[in-house]
C-alpha cells in the first residue's frame, strides 16, 4: 500500500505539473490563484510521493494540510464560479482539458489522499487560521501587480485582474471588499471543515 499511495501522490503531482505547463511560456498566467496554488500543489506532492517510496521526510503537517486546503478551494471555484473552459482554447492531454487535471481531478485525488494516506489528529488549532495568509497576500499581489501592469493580462482586453469578481475597476471598492469579504468567510468555512475531519478521523492512515 505505501507504493501505491507513493505512486498516487505522484500522479496529482503530474497532473498539477500539466495543469500549469501554460504558464511556463505565458507568465501573466502565473496570476491565476489556482495556478499559483496547483503548481504549489504538485511540489509538495512530489515530495510526499517520493518521501512515501524511499521511506523519507514528509512534508511538514501544517504544508500539507494548508496546499490540501487550497486544492478544495480551487475545485469550490472551479465547480461553483468559474464558466466552463472552452476546448477550443483549452489544450488537452488524455482526453481531458488541462485545466480539468488543474481544478477538478487532481484536488479530488488530494482530498482522497488526505482521508485516505496521510495521519490525522496532528493539526493544532490555530493551523486553520495560519492557512489563511495565503489568501490576503494573493490579493495583495493582484492589486500591486494591476497597479505597476495595467494592461499586461491575463484576463480578456489585457486587464490584469485575473478573476471578475476581484476586479475592483469593474465592480468598484466597495464590491470588492464585500467580494473578498465573502471569500475570506468561505475559505474560514472550508479550513474549519479540513480541522474537524483530521479531529474526527482514526490518528493512524486508514490505509498504508
Amino acid at each position: 500500500m505505501r507504493f501505491f499511495a507513493g505512486l498516487w501522490r505522484l500522479a496529482i503531482a503530474g497532473m498539477c505539473f500539466v495543469g500549469t505547463y501554460e504558464a511556463w511560456h505565458r507568465p501573466e498566467y502565473w496570476t491565476y490563484f489556482t495556478f499559483q496554488t496547483g503548481f504549489a500543489l504538485g511540489f509538495v506532492m512530489l515530495w510526499a510521493g517520493a518521501a512515501t517510496i524511499l521511506k523519507g521526510i514528509q512534508p511538514p503537517a501544517w504544508l500539507k494540510g494548508c496546499l490540501t486546503l487550497y486544492a478544495i478551494v480551487t475545485a469550490v471555484v472551479a465547480f461553483l464560479l468559474m464558466p466552463p473552459d472552452d476546448p477550443a482554447y483549452v489544450p488537452q492531454v488524455l482526453g481531458l482539458m488541462t485545466n480539468t487535471w488543474l481544478h477538478r481531478v487532481a484536488p479530488i485525488m488530494a482530498v482522497v489522499d488526505f482521508i485516505a494516506f496521510d495521519p490525522h489528529r496532528r493539526f493544532p488549532w490555530h493551523y486553520m487560521f495560519s492557512w489563511l495568509i495565503y489568501f490576503p497576500a494573493y490579493l495583495a499581489f493582484v492589486l500591486v501587480r494591476a497597479a505597476m501592469f495595467p494592461a499586461s493580462g491575463p484576463a480578456a482586453g489585457g486587464s490584469p485582474y485575473p478573476y471578475a469578481f476581484i476586479d475592483p475597476t469593474a465592480l468598484g471598492w466597495p464590491q470588492f471588499g464585500l467580494n473578498c469579504g465573502k471569500l475570506a468567510l468561505g475559505f474560514l468555512v472550508l479550513s474549519l471543515i479540513v480541522f474537524v475531519v483530521d479531529r474526527i478521523l482514526p490518528e493512524r492512515q486508514l490505509l498504508g
